[in-house]
């Protein structure tokens, strides 16, 4: 296959996509598979660019990407379609994370330019990366989710309808970036400020205290349940990209009857929001048991460590089987629009 994989990125996860990419990049070609590499701020990276950029780490905090943002508007509108790379690719596989790359804006150009890519199309894209509205829709279908409010919140509405602690984020920012679990009503203030420095909507969550359980889809079949045991209270941006300050166990250790429970409530969730090709689902369990659900991820980190290919892997798949698989679905969804 002729497979362009679109990565970077004008948002705070850009080093983590440039991660993923790397390692997708190596298992496809490995495979035999024609590759190039297209940034969405900067274009198609030659040879040296692609070494130089795809061998970076990726490190403890989020990069500052105001500089790009205006970059990648102008790549995406003036220069993205005129790419041979792009138009004459079989598929081109997503490896991006928030912003216009994860949240809609992109798919709606490529369905446009009529090329297959991987992962869910715009409406799905858009509704997954609101956390607001996915979680209306969670709940519409019959998946629990935490109670929340979107900011301004006073202290008084945590007492009242959270608790305390209380998680506050940004509605739509992955990797936990911006994310805060404030304790008192003494650090509300500046948790919202710090989400809003990634997007102007800020959600206010009940935290629930428990497991962090994990379930992948592939196709229409979610993966086998994984479990996160981060080395801080929460699975944050530096437990998630800084080797040894996270466990993750696929497959979990939990009961088969609870496993199945959480593959399904995975799978309404994908299905509540329109998902397509493949996604993750994340949820925590309370200590008595209940089950909430926290996010669909539509385009899920991609290194081999990450949590998809790792339940892959619990299910037989390797990692560039996975990477196969995928744009082999990318190109079914693709085929079924009529495209």
């Amino acid at each position: 296959m002729r497979v362009t994989v679109l990565t970077g990125g004008a948002t705070a996860e850009r080093a983590v996509a440039f991660a993923g990419a790397a390692q997708i990049v190596t298992a496809l070609r490995g495979r035999g598979h024609e590759i190039q590499v297209v940034d969405t701020v900067t274009g198609l990276l030659s040879p040296s660019d692609e070494q130089r950029v795809l061998s970076a780490q990726v490190g403890p905090e989020p990069p500052a990407t105001a500089e790009l943002d205006e970059q990648e508007r102008h790549f995406l509108s003036a220069e993205l379609a005129e790419l041979a790379a792009v138009r004459q690719a079989d598929v081109l596989l997503l490896c991006l994370h928030a912003g216009r790359g994860e949240g809609g804006a992109l798919q709606a150009i490529l369905d446009v330019i009529g090329v297959p890519y991987t992962g869910s199309g715009p409406l799905g894209s858009s509704l997954a990366m609101d956390k607001d509205l996915a979680k209306r829709l969670f709940r519409a279908a019959g998946v629990p989710v935490p109670a929340w409010f979107m900011a301004p919140v006073a202290p008084e509405d945590v007492t009242t309808a959270l608790g305390w602690p209380v998680i506050v984020k940004p509605s739509k920012m992955g990797s936990s970036v911006g994310m805060t679990l404030v304790k008192t009503a003494k650090g509300l203030d500046a948790a919202v400020e710090l989400a809003r420095r990634y997007d102007d909507e800020v959600m206010a969550e009940q935290f629930i205290p428990g497991r962090e359980l994990t379930v992948g889809i592939l196709g229409d079949v979610p993966l086998p349940v994984g479990e996160i045991i981060p080395k801080h209270e929460l699975f944050d941006y530096e437990c998630k990209y800084t080797p040894g300050m996270s466990q993750e166990v696929f497959p979990a250790k939990i009961d088969t009857k609870l496993a199945r429970q959480l593959q399904e409530l995975a799978f309404i969730a994908h299905r509540a929001l329109k998902l397509g090709g493949y996604s993750r689902v994340d949820f925590r369990l309370s200590p008595d048991g209940d089950i909430f659900c926290l996010e669909a991820n539509t385009l899920p980190g991609m290194t081999r460590t990450s949590l998809v290919p790792q339940a892959a892997h619990a299910a037989g798949i390797e990692f560039p089987e996975l990477c196969e698989r995928i744009c082999r679905l990318a190109r079914e969804q693709d085929g079924r629009r009529g495209g």
